[in-house]
């Protein structure tokens, strides 16, 4: 069973309650945190470690390694979401994903396979094809049909924050208040959730998309603030610019900061930690469970 619940002996407890889910029939139970394995079926994602370029021998040695090192969820993207981004067709985005989730239906699974997409047609047929979530950059701001159709569906939906899209997300970062905007955001969110009958959602503040490296930092610091909703909170800041740029050195680089920010993450209410180095992200979770062992 997959495993976050109260962690933390403090006054202030981190993991508060467990989350339960049902998933196809399926109940998922998370009382720690978990890591989420990327796996870009891409051949521009930004860290040139995670892309497969559009090869399955190359998607299946890098989900096999992924497997190997305990990832509990594998997200498959078959369009970069990289700043400045160039657009995929639904076509190629489908032709990119679809074969991977086939070969992953005929091997064993004690993980869940998440679906990188903000196009509703890719979700269902993603779902259809034996995905259990639905990781959606847009909180479906890019596609009218993705809120009503997860509705309709048994399957977690995680709901990341974005100004725009990847092409022209960096010219929004124009905040007031940066970390009361993206609070307002996902409160208007709960309501269209409860509106179409979505029960099962995670949120991403979204590090890196529509922020500066500054807002980034800040929305890290008051990650707390994000448990005011009932939702699990997904972080992803692997190898990302905020770490290569504040270190001056680039993504291949960028490990160490980024296994510095997990844990930090962690232990201001992180649960799922999005990843491109599993292993080390285990390690900093199994540290975190032994700083804050459950009660």
């Amino acid at each position: 069973m997959i495993s976050l619940k109260d962690t933390s002996t403090v006054e202030d407890k981190l993991f508060s309650q467990k989350y339960t889910f049902q998933i196809n029939g399926r109940l998922i139970t998370w009382d720690r945190p978990q890591v989420m394995g990327i796996v870009n079926l891409t051949p521009d994602s930004f860290y040139e470690g995670s892309r497969t370029n559009n090869s399955l021998d190359q998607a299946k040695i890098l989900i096999e390694k992924h497997i190997q090192e305990g990832a509990d969820i594998l997200d498959l993207g078959g369009y970069s979401s990289r700043p400045g981004a160039e657009d995929v067709s639904q076509a190629e985005e489908e032709d990119r994903v679809l074969p991977v989730l086939e070969w992953l239906n005929q091997i064993p699974q004690e993980f869940l396979i998440s679906v990188d997409t903000f196009r509703s047609q890719v979700a269902e047929k993603s779902l259809a094809a034996g995905a259990h979530i639905i990781n959606d950059i847009s909180a479906g701001e890019l596609d009218s049909e993705m809120l009503p159709m997860m509705g309709k569906k048994n399957n977690l939906y995680i709901a990341m924050h974005m100004r725009g899209n990847p092409k022209t997300m960096q010219q929004s970062t124009d905040y007031r208040d940066v970390l009361g905007e993206i609070m307002y955001y996902f409160a208007k969110k709960q309501e269209e959730f409860k509106k179409f009958g979505i029960k099962d959602v995670i949120i991403d503040p979204g590090i890196g998309f529509a922020k500066t490296i500054q807002q980034n930092f800040w929305i890290l610091q008051n990650l707390r603030q994000f448990r005011t909703f009932s939702f699990p909170i997904m972080v992803g800041v692997s190898r990302k610019s905020m770490i290569y740029r504040t270190l001056r050195i680039d993504a291949s680089e960028a490990l160490n900061g980024t296994t510095a920010l997990h844990m930090h993450a962690l232990s201001h209410g992180a649960n799922i930690l999005r990843v491109h180095d599993v292993k080390e992200a285990k390690q900093t979770v199994e540290l975190y469970n032994n700083l804050y062992p459950k009660s």
